[in-house]
């Protein structure tokens, strides 16, 4: 046994306390996890929501003292107290290649008709079909989520021959290199992480669609925009929250032609109705879409055309 896992269960106000008194102790990294079963949704760039109820795990080294199991148990007592855990205990860990043990953890995930998301050191199953070859790096869009499934789903039943598509809230870019490989013209993808837009070039370039996608912080896009008098696009996928969903309404507007389409994700079932509402005004949306992710939350896609 390489190493011991000391893990405390706590507060978020005793967060920064506990993480302190680790790192002090001598862990070698801190991880957090939800206590409960509760969700937090996709942060802005610099915010770090935490759960109500926290378990830190704190890494540490078996082979120096500090990280031995009476060490480590005797700390868990001491810091326990200090932080007011609820529960404290210990857990060894065998030594593994780690570098190699996530990669493991991501399987090519099929989604419908015949469309492959396939990790980049990974072969596709099926060299014939339509393969998107990602990194699941730092941004958000692996295709492991729910609500990029089901935009996924709905750009394979879009006719996208040609088309011109906007990609909001592009994350690894993985909605618009689809939208490439399904046959689109060209894709705009606007993102507020910069560590977005560079993924998305970084994996439009992976999948040999570089030359078709361009990428963008939103003040740049909106910028590009207004400079180069862009025509109207005929598809446009948002995968982000309900709250900028519907701040964004009156702004997707004005970068849609007549009669295009777009798809709405990112929100939940009880967010389904407020984000309809904003969208009305502009959109003949088709019936809501629902998934079941693993956590059990019903995710919504809601979909329509531009109306002009």
């Amino acid at each position: 046994m390489a190493w011991q896992q000391l893990h405390l269960q706590c507060e978020k106000d005793n967060v920064d306390l506990a993480e302190a008194l680790l790192l002090e102790a001598g862990a070698l990294s801190i991880a957090l996890d939800d206590a409960g079963d509760q969700p937090l949704f996709e942060p802005l760039p610099g915010e770090s929501p935490l759960w109500d109820e926290v378990i830190l795990t704190g890494l540490f080294d078996a082979t120096i003292e500090s990280g031995t199991p009476d060490v480590i148990e005797q700390l868990s007592h001491e810091i326990g107290a200090q932080v007011q855990a609820s529960r404290t205990w210990v857990s060894a860990v065998d030594d593994k290649d780690w570098e190699r043990e996530w990669m493991s953890n991501y399987k090519p995930i099929e989604c419908a008709n015949d469309l492959w998301i396939v990790p980049n050191w990974l072969t596709p199953p099926n060299p014939k079909a339509t393969n998107i070859i990602m990194d699941p790096g730092l941004a958000f869009g692996t295709g492991y989520h729910a609500t990029t499934r089901l935009c996924l789903d709905w750009l394979t039943e879009q006719d996208l021959t040609d088309k011109v598509v906007i990609d909001y809230g592009c994350g690894s870019g993985i909605l618009g290199i689809a939208a490439l490989l399904l046959g689109a013209r060209h894709v705009y993808a606007v993102d507020i992480d910069p560590q977005a837009v560079l993924a998305t070039n970084q994996n439009a370039a992976r999948n040999h669609v570089g030359n078709r996608l361009q990428a963008f912080l939103p003040e740049d896009f909106t910028t590009f925009w207004q400079q180069q008098n862009v025509a109207p696009v005929e598809v446009m996928v948002a995968n982000i929250l309900a709250k900028p969903l519907i701040a964004l309404a009156p702004y997707f507007v004005t970068l849609m032609a007549p009669k295009s389409r777009i798809v709405l994700a990112g929100l939940i079932e009880s967010q389904t109705e407020q984000v309809s509402e904003a969208y009305q005004p502009y959109f003949a949306l088709d019936p809501k879409h629902a998934y079941t992710a693993q956590e059990d939350q019903h995710w919504q896609r809601l979909s329509g055309t531009f109306t002009g």
